[in-house]
This record gives C-alpha cells, sequence and structure tokens, in this order.
C-alpha cells in the first residue's frame, strides 16, 4: 500500500511513522511530504531512508492513504486534492473537525461513524481523546449531563518550539512561542482568544466532546492551562450524570475501556502522572471518587501522552479501522 505522512519531519508526523512500524502497518511504499525546504531530506523508516518529497508529487503518486499532521492552512488545500483521487485522508488538524460530513473519529468509541464514502476523517484534539475515553461507558451506562474540566497541557502540545522555548528558559534563555515564560509557571491561554472569553482550544473541546459522542445536550467547560512539563497531559475532570451511578461499577466499567488504565490507589500513592504516560498508548486514570456537591457527580484525573494517543496513534488506529473495514483492501492488521 502506498502511505503519504504529510508532515513526516514534525514532532507528531515523526511518531506517526514510529507508530506505523511498531504496529506492522501494511505500508509497501511510503510517500513522506514536508514543506519545500524540506524536499530531499530522508527519513528512516523499516531500515530504509525515504526521500521527502513535495505536496504536489505526493499527490501524483496517488497514495490509498494520506496521514496529516501539517496544520490546519495545509489540511484545507490539500486533503480535499488527495480525496478526489479515492485517496482515504486522516487529517490531524482542527479543519476538518466540525464540518457535519466529517467523521471525528476515537476508534474505541465510534468507528461506526466511518462509512467508505468518507474520504477524509478527522482525528480530535489531543485533550479531548484523552477525557471522552474514559468518559464513554459512564456516558453509556448513566448519560452524562455536564462536564467540567481543567487540563495541565505540556509544551509540546505547541510543538517543537513549545518544547525549545522550556529548554532554553531553564538554561537561561528565552523563547517565542508562548506569550508569558513558561519555565517555573503555568499559563492559562491555549490557542487564540474567543469573542466570549474562551480559547479557541476550550472550544475544541467543548464542540468536539458532543460530536464524537452524537450527543449536543451536553454541556461542558473547559479551562486549558500549558505548563512546565516536556510532555503528557493531565486533566481534572468533574461529571455529572443524568442517572445515580455505583462508584465500583463507575471503575468496572472506565477499566473495561479498551485504551484506558486505572491508576488509583492512594494507600500507596497511585495516580497518573505525565512521566508513567510517556511513549505509552493509553490514558491513565486515577483519584476517582464520589463529588458530594452535586447530584450524580464524579471526580477523576487522567493523563496521557499527548503525542502519541493524542496524536499519532489515535490517527494510525483510525487506519487500522479503513483497513479493518475493507476500505484499504483486504484483511486486517
Amino acid at each position: 500500500m502506498r502511505v503519504a505522512v504529510v508532515g513526516a519531519t514534525g514532532l507528531v508526523g515523526s511518531k506517526m511513522l514510529e507508530v506505523l512500524q511498531e504496529r506492522d502497518f501494511p505500508v509497501d511504499e511510503l510517500i513522506p511530504v514536508a514543506s519545500e525546504r524540506s524536499v530531499g531530506k530522508k527519513v528512516r523508516f523499516r531500515n530504509k531512508e525515504w526521500a521527502v518529497v513535495s505536496a504536489q508529487e505526493a499527490v501524483s503518486c496517488r497514495p490509498q492513504l494520506a496521514i496529516f499532521s501539517a496544520g490546519a492552512s495545509v489540511s484545507s488545500t490539500l486533503a480535499p486534492l488527495f480525496a478526489a483521487q479515492g485517496c482515504y485522508v486522516v487529517d490531524n488538524s482542527s479543519y476538518w473537525r466540525m464540518f457535519p460530513d466529517i467523521p471525528l473519529v476515537v476508534p474505541e468509541i465510534n468507528p461506526d461513524t466511518i462509512g467508505i464514502n468518507n474520504h477524509i476523517i478527522a482525528n480530535p484534539n489531543c485533550s479531548t481523546i484523552q477525557m471522552v475515553l474514559p468518559l464513554a461507558p459512564l456516558h453509556k451506562a448513566y448519560g452524562i449531563k455536564r462536564i467540567v474540566v481543567s487540563t495541565y497541557q505540556s509544551v509540546s502540545g505547541a510543538g517543537q518550539r513549545g518544547i525549545e522555548q522550556l529548554m532554553a528558559e531553564r538554561a537561561g534563555g528565552t523563547g517565542s512561542k508562548f506569550p508569558h515564560r513558561i519555565d517555573l509557571n503555568l499559563i492559562p491561554h491555549i490557542d487564540s482568544f474567543l469573542p466570549d472569553g474562551n480559547t479557541k482550544e476550550e472550544a475544541k473541546m467543548i464542540n468536539e466532546t458532543r460530536k464524537i459522542f452524537g450527543d449536543q445536550t451536553i454541556a461542558v467547560s473547559a479551562t486549558t492551562v500549558r505548563v512546565p512539563v516536556t510532555g503528557g497531559h493531565s486533566e481534572s475532570v468533574n461529571v455529572e450524570f443524568l442517572r445515580p451511578y455505583d462508584l465500583r461499577e463507575a471503575r468496572d466499567l472506565m477499566a473495561g475501556m479498551p485504551g484506558v488504565v486505572i491508576m488509583d490507589d492512594p494507600a500507596t500513592n497511585t495516580y497518573p502522572m505525565p512521566l508513567f504516560a510517556y511513549d505509552k498508548d493509553d490514558v491513565f486514570v486515577g483519584r476517582i471518587r464520589r463529588d458530594a456537591s452535586a447530584p450524580n457527580a464524579l471526580n477523576f484525573w487522567c493523563v496521557s501522552d499527548n503525542i502519541r494517543k493524542g496524536a499519532a496513534t489515535n490517527a494510525v488506529q483510525i487506519a487500522q479501522a479503513l483497513l479493518n473495514k475493507g476500505y484499504l483492501g483486504n484483511g486486517t492488521v
């Protein structure tokens, strides 16, 4: 199978190549795509070097699958060119997520939304993905009325320049990715501000959660914060259900959700932390407890590697779903 990875030299694109290899995805010909200044550079995949090509050349190669991590402006113009040729595009940018006819997919939750004619499929925001995974079985069992979430998002969520600013500041220098110093600081501001006072990152969590669950009645309040951690996003989640719940049953439901691992033993100081989640594909959940201040309310804390499950792994899992449905050929991975 011919597979294009658009943004192959970037932080997420490089991880996509790694995950494709780890999961033994059937790539016969890799087409790495990057900006013009990177054309001709080599990327390594399965013990072979592949030359980076331009977007135009990649389209002319007619890949069966294209996985994008190159930003909204690139995806808005380039994804339709691939799709028009019958290529399936899995896009990691925010551009396509809220189009009504574009599936927004977390494969453990809603793979059924992908149809044979959906040649562009959107990958949700990293912070949304890790929140909805443990919530999905709870929503099915009890119905979600309202979610209040505060995020603690690592600098890698802002790309390589975010990591570079943190490292530069720790060495006594400066950076320009964030509007304020990030080392020894927190910044309650991710993406640009909207007229209602939310940031775009907060709006993504609100709107994407409703779309993934197929329920526009769910109330969501989000506050997103950048923290001086190199990798791994953390979230404090408070959820209020429509129906009463049993705490042990709720815990068991989350534990039984594919891609969720429970780490919750206060007696041994066991709870999820970014350092533990590094380079893993699961969402780790702990601090699970009843919230007595509101009816049918529950608190939990979750952590996930934002570059893997929040971006690269989820995209490759979507590609695997396409393969398993027979849209990319026969058989399964």
